[in-house]
């Protein structure tokens, strides 16, 4: 892979990996060294990808296994988190969701941010994971159920 064809991956895919993996971590500096060490093991990957959505699902799976491991060492456990930057939302409601997703435990987290942020179904995204699919829309079952219960009191639903 030239460096011209590093830059077009790098280019299309860095927001949509960023997003997840801060998603994940809640931190932005780990968000951006996940995104880099994800990026530098594409850009060492020497097969090539069926098509460009094989290609996403590939880096968002090593994006996923990537924050699991993050979340699981030593240092994350056993450390104060960093101050996170605030994010500017157009309505308060917009900043009550984002606020309530980012509430949910992890593997709900995950599934929240593949099916609603990116798109994917709940088949890809058993894929993306490598958990059953019954697993996955449990999660979402659980997350939804999690979120109704905390918007449904700021926001009267």
């Amino acid at each position: 892979m030239d460096d011209n064809e590093m830059a077009v991956v790098y280019d299309k895919y860095k927001n949509t990996v960023y997003r997840a993996a801060f998603s994940i971590c809640r931190n932005t500096a780990d968000a951006e060294d996940i995104t880099h060490d994800v990026f530098l093991k594409r850009f060492g990957y020497t097969k090539s990808f069926a098509d460009e959505n094989h290609e996403k699902a590939w880096l968002l799976r090593v994006t996923v296994n990537r924050c699991r491991d993050l979340l699981k060492s030593f240092r994350y456990k056993y450390t104060v988190p960093l101050e996170e930057e605030s994010v500017v939302y157009e309505t308060t409601e917009e900043s009550a969701v984002y606020n309530a997703v980012m509430e949910l435990p992890p593997k709900y987290r995950i599934a929240v941010h593949l099916c609603y942020y990116e798109g994917y179904s709940v088949k890809e995204i058993s894929g993306i994971v490598k958990k059953s699919e019954t697993a996955v829309q449990t999660q979402l079952y659980r997350a939804r159920k999690m979120l109704k219960t905390k918007l449904g009191e700021e926001l009267d639903l």
